[in-house]
């Protein structure tokens, strides 16, 4: 997958959802199905930097694959990689011990409403904002956590947020290791790129449609974030997650890119 050279800057209001709706070149990009991503067999593993990346990344895919009635359905593994505490700095509301308390149960919660009251979760500790300093030893971490056969799905190498970023490396290496194949979602990638700009690699792209009561159910996951999707009126801020962001990766699909020197 090529390198992107470009700034990758977080700011603004960033590309428009609408302007993702009406590209030529995603919707191009060929569609799949939950067989396609995750083989009968094979054990769904999401990294998520921070809790929400995992509804933000696959809310869709969580659902789909948990409606899968095949008793060859492995049950995924999700793994926290840090609990999100630096969200908000300065915050009189929000300190970085209520966040470190509060944003964990948002994903539990968020979970349950797509229908996962008791999923196999795995919290790293990590330090929110300190993830490429660990970016080492998240390898390691990874590696003991994942099997041959693994789908390890995670935030895109290229996503603008360096825990995004270092995330992302930190899969590719461990999965490589054990023998894992790896999905890359944009999240902040829809962000600061822009349609027809080459940045994100459609040609090693896939899409998995999502029905409208799943899109439903994981717009009402990402409500759940209260912490993110509410203004902070300590600080006279809004979101962190604001409304024309969410409306970026509720698009009625989700965006993967795969390894191309694998088969898909």
């Amino acid at each position: 997958m090529a390198a992107v050279t470009r700034d990758r800057h977080i700011a603004g209001a960033g590309t428009a959802a609408d302007a993702w709706r009406g590209d030529t070149g995603l919707a191009g990009v060929a569609e799949v199905g939950v067989a396609d991503l995750v083989p009968l067999g094979a054990r769904l593993v999401v990294v998520a930097p921070h809790p929400d990346d995992e509804i933000l990344a696959c809310g869709g895919l969580l659902q789909l694959l948990g409606a899968r009635s095949s008793p060859d359905t492995r049950p995924p593994l999700l793994v926290a990689v840090t609990d999100g505490e630096a969200s908000h700095p300065g915050s009189a509301a929000w300190p970085r011990e209520r966040l470190r308390a509060v944003r964990p149960q948002e994903t539990l919660a968020a979970l349950a409403c797509l229908g996962s009251a008791a999923p196999n979760l795995r919290r790293l500790g990590i330090a929110d904002g300190g993830v490429t300093a660990a970016e080492t030893g998240l390898a390691r971490q990874l590696a003991a956590l994942f099997e041959p056969g693994d789908v390890v799905l995670t935030t895109w190498r290229h996503d603008g947020h360096p825990d995004h970023e270092a995330t992302a490396r930190a899969c590719l290496a461990a999965a490589a290791q054990r023998g894992a194949r790896t999905l890359e979602a944009p999240i902040w990638g829809w962000h600061w790129s822009a349609p027809a700009d080459g940045a994100m690699p459609l040609a090693h792209a896939r899409k998995l449609p999502l029905p409208a009561a799943v899109l439903a159910r994981k717009r009402a996951a990402m409500a759940c974030f209260q912490s993110q999707v509410l203004p902070d009126a300590s600080r006279d801020a809004p979101p962190v997650v604001p409304a024309h962001a969410l409306e970026r990766v509720l698009l009625p699909f989700e965006l993967y890119f795969y390894d191309p020197d694998r088969a898909f």
